[in-house]
């Protein structure tokens, strides 16, 4: 154990035995479907667990540290947020973003277009640029970028990592955005069959003048968002890079993503000074050998800080957490579910969080936080999203994963560690120790019943009795958070 794990230790093991009293105040939020984030009475802790309740023992052991937590910026959202009135668009950033609210810290971006874009377009569409003399981000600063800073200014210290869903269209070998032929509306996004990508090529032009310009692309990117004082912590090099979408999106084999960070983007990230990190993502296939290809590859693995997983990334995170332990897990986008933004998207979205942080994710990122109430992309596929705004009568509807994201991310803060809950892997509960002192247990009951758990920390317990169907968090300890929330 190093020097920073012992000092760790010791600190986690000091927090406990103090929390572990009869003097500790616990302070309970409730979610259930009828009344979401409701304060409950403070329980008593007890020397003995309930019989017949579940034990969760809280061992201090502590895990992975947690980056943050977040949503995802879209320029779709941004425009809902700008057809209601001021009051209403302000009080969602700070629901969203204010420490009082859900304190979100940790949020994704596109580069260029995504599937929630209003339409293609990259920041630099004027074809064989190869010196990004056109590279521009003023679309950006006036959507995307106008998203982020009214979100910083409810919390300034929001960090934000990145990916393209496209590289620009005439850096593909089909030079379009898109990669599929669209068959339910053909010419729906202007790409003919003949010219739709063939998995598991690379749909990137793999030719030094791509490659070296793509690698400018993405050095200007992090420059020119740094002057407007965003700071990209990381970028994933291509979203989701092992599927053909009739959206935004580029297929790439891992030998070729890592050819291109080994010897373009990496050595041109150290050549300029940029510190954002260069991150192995946002992976889409749960097959390991896809991502131990790159990871292993002797130029890349130099520069990878990171692995992000999504979908059906969710099969190879357990391997990849465990064989390459010195790398940074990242969860990076939620499963969008169909548009239903009901409770069982919620559960779904509990179990996506909890198989993520428990096999090592040091973030989970939620797709859009911000809809219409139709929540359909220029694309037809209908998703969910944490709230909805209806354009016409200005309604705001908070969805069941948005209390679900609150929990977790009020109560569990940048830096804090996951701590093991010892015999207990399945259990629906997760365990966090705060850099303030504070411990935050965020316990579920997906039944039907009522379920009585005893959480046992340092030899005391808590026997709760969960309400069915509920998202439960309980904070143990002094926090100036919780003495200023106002429910």
């Amino acid at each position: 154990m190093n020097n920073i794990a012992r000092i760790s230790a010791i600190a986690i093991a000091m927090a406990m035995a103090a929390l572990a009293s009869n003097a500790q105040k616990v302070q309970w939020h409730v979610t259930t479907e009828a009344k979401p984030w409701a304060t409950t009475k403070s329980p008593k802790w007890a020397e003995t667990p309930a019989e017949n309740a579940q034990l969760l023992v809280v061992t201090g052991d502590s895990a992975q540290v947690i980056d943050g937590i977040g949503g995802t910026f879209n320029e779709i959202g941004w425009d809902m947020l700008c057809q209601i009135p001021e009051e209403a668009k302000n009080q969602i950033l700070k629901d969203l973003f204010s420490p009082e609210g859900s304190n979100f810290n940790y949020c994704r971006m596109p580069i260029g277009a995504s599937d929630y874009a209003m339409n293609f377009y990259s920041l630099n569409d004027v074809i064989d640029d190869f010196e990004m003399i056109n590279f521009s981000i003023d679309r950006d600063r006036h959507i995307l970028m106008r998203y982020i800073k009214e979100a910083k200014a409810f919390r300034p210290d929001l960090k934000i990592w990145a990916s393209p869903w496209s590289p620009p269209g005439w850096m593909k070998t089909n030079n379009h955005y898109a990669s599929s032929y669209d068959k339910s509306t053909p010419n729906h996004n202007g790409l003919p069959r003949d010219k739709e990508l063939e998995l598991p090529t690379t749909g990137f032009k793999m030719q030094y003048g791509y490659l070296k310009a793509y690698a400018l692309y993405f050095t200007k990117f992090v420059q020119e968002y740094g002057k407007e004082g965003i700071h990209i912590e990381n970028i994933c090099i291509q979203n989701e890079p092992c599927s053909n979408h009739i959206f935004p999106s580029c297929n790439w084999r891992p030998e070729d993503m890592a050819y291109f960070v080994g010897n373009f983007l990496g050595p041109k990230f150290e050549e300029e000074g940029i510190d954002t990190e260069i991150i192995f993502g946002t992976i889409n296939r749960d097959n390991p050998e896809f991502s131990r290809i790159a990871l292993n590859d002797p130029k890349a693995k130099r520069y990878f800080k990171g692995a992000g997983y999504q979908w059906d990334g969710k099969g190879a995170i357990p391997y990849i957490n465990k064989e390459y332990p010195h790398l940074k897990m990242m969860h990076t986008e939620a499963e969008c579910g169909n548009g239903s933004n009901d409770w069982g998207a919620a559960e779904h979205t509990w179990w996506q969080i909890s198989h993520y942080l428990r096999n090592g994710a040091r973030c989970f990122t939620y797709w859009n936080m911000v809809l219409d109430d139709t929540g359909v992309s220029p694309w037809g596929w209908k998703q969910n999203s944490l709230i909805s705004v209806n354009p016409k009568t200005k309604e705001v509807v908070y969805h069941p994963e948005f209390y679900l994201m609150r929990h977790l991310a009020h109560n569990v803060q940048p830096g804090a560690y996951r701590l093991v809950i010892g015999d207990n892997s399945e259990a629906d509960a997760l365990a966090f120790r705060n850099p303030d002192g504070t411990i935050a247990v965020i316990a579920v009951n997906r039944q039907n019943e009522p379920k009585t758990v005893a959480i046992q920390v340092e030899g005391k317990v808590l026997n709760i009795e969960l309400q069915p169907k509920s998202f439960n968090t309980l904070q143990f300890g002094e926090n100036p958070l919780s003495k200023t929330y106002k429910n």
